[in-house]
């Protein structure tokens, strides 16, 4: 089951994201005025929301930024590293695919982060240029 904290002042745009979510699928959704970062799982947050967070973010993979057409807060969106950004007047259907891959970029994260497999090496540049061994 995957959880979701929504942080959204508009309590009926929160409620509409909450119903997709019930009738998307096991979400886990938690309504909170600041997130946690320490919790796993999507964070969905709207742009005051976002002003009050500390910069940098610890995982902005699993954010998704629900925002207004403004160019400086989309560039400070992106300069954060989020890369979900959809805007309010949106379908519910496009809010809900956002979360989504949300999600599986944070699920896919922590498999990586806890893989038990070894780093491969690189391989060389060139195979003329091999470094030497003694």
């Amino acid at each position: 089951m995957q959880t979701v904290q929504l942080a959204l002042d508009d309590p009926a745009f929160a409620a509409s994201v909450r119903d997709a979510l019930a009738q998307s699928g096991p979400w886990q959704v938690f309504s909170v005025r600041a997130p946690d970062p320490q919790q796993s799982g999507v964070v969905v947050l709207d742009m005051d929301s976002f002003n009050r967070l500390p910069l940098p973010l610890s995982h902005p993979e699993r954010v998704v930024l629900i925002a207004r057409k403004d160019p400086e807060l989309l560039a400070r969106a992106w300069e954060a590293g989020i890369v979900s950004v959809v805007f309010k007047d949106d379908a519910p259907s496009t809010v809900m695919l956002a979360i989504m891959a949300a999600a599986l970029r944070a699920a896919r994260s922590c498999v990586r982060g806890i893989s038990p497999t070894k780093p491969v090496p690189a391989a060389p540049i060139s195979p003329s240029k091999r470094p030497k061994t003694h």
